[in-house]
């Protein structure tokens, strides 16, 4: 956990918060934890740099542990290991994975004191950011580890996440059909409504398009008809009077 990876004691909080700064990933606490291990990892997992950054390296062993074992879970079931050198596009993965596994754990940002309301919860929980999140902002949808209660409830080690991702890698938890009232639905629904047409396009009215005649075609079809003079004189007559009129 994100409260077990960083530690400091009183003495050395300004250092320590100062460290974890250099460490943060705006995107979200889950990105943060990744980046915190990349580093430990490039220095060779040498406990001197865990040691000077304020890291548990208790935290990071154990980290480094699971690892293993799930590279070897996907060896074993022949699962191709991959990632991304685009930063910015492997992060994102990341986000969008956690969206498929804590699809549940999702909070929907309402009013502007920064409170949150949990989503589709048997009964929703009005709730806020812990201090220790690192996230840069107060986005519109988080997803969350931890739900704390201590002097008010809080949710604890949060990423932004989209509401399309919602929408797409959960779609029977967030089918708007039976997902209950309130400002979450609506933001949902917001956003379909946005997504499925252009701004303005249902006040626009197109007119009818009118069929442009082809004179010559219409006067061959008379003539071809073996119509009398009568008949090619009136034709021409309505033909030249459509033609001054437009």
């Amino acid at each position: 956990m994100l409260c077990q990876i960083f530690g400091s004691v009183p003495i050395t909080r300004g250092v320590a918060d100062a460290a974890k700064a250099k460490l943060t990933v705006p995107d979200g606490d889950h990105l943060t934890l990744l980046n915190v291990y990349n580093q430990y990892q490039q220095q060779s997992y040498d406990k001197n740099w865990a040691w000077t950054n304020y890291v548990a390296q208790r935290s990071l062993v154990q980290a480094e542990n699971v690892r293993n074992q799930l590279q070897r879970v996907m060896e074993r079931f022949e699962i191709e290991l991959l990632s991304l050198d685009d930063e910015k596009k492997l992060y994102q993965n990341i986000r969008k994975t956690l969206v498929c596994g804590f699809f549940m754990h999702v909070a929907h940002k309402e009013g502007e004191k920064g409170n949150y309301v949990t989503v589709k919860d048997h009964q929703p929980e009005v709730v806020a950011l812990h201090p220790s999140c690192g996230l840069d902002t107060q986005p519109e949808w988080v997803i969350f580890n931890e739900f704390v209660l201590t002097t008010r409830p809080f949710i604890r080690i949060g990423s932004e996440v989209r509401p399309d991702w919602l929408l797409e890698y959960a779609p029977s938890y967030y089918d708007l059909s039976s997902f209950p009232s309130g400002e979450a639905k609506s933001a949902l629904q917001r956003f379909l409504n946005k997504k499925g047409r252009l701004p303005g396009a249902s006040s626009i009215e197109l007119a009818p398009k009118k069929r442009k005649i082809d004179k010559v075609k219409v006067l061959r079809r008379v003539a071809n008809k073996k119509s009398t003079t009568a008949d090619l004189e009136a034709q021409f007559s309505a033909l030249q009077v459509d033609e001054g009129g437009s």
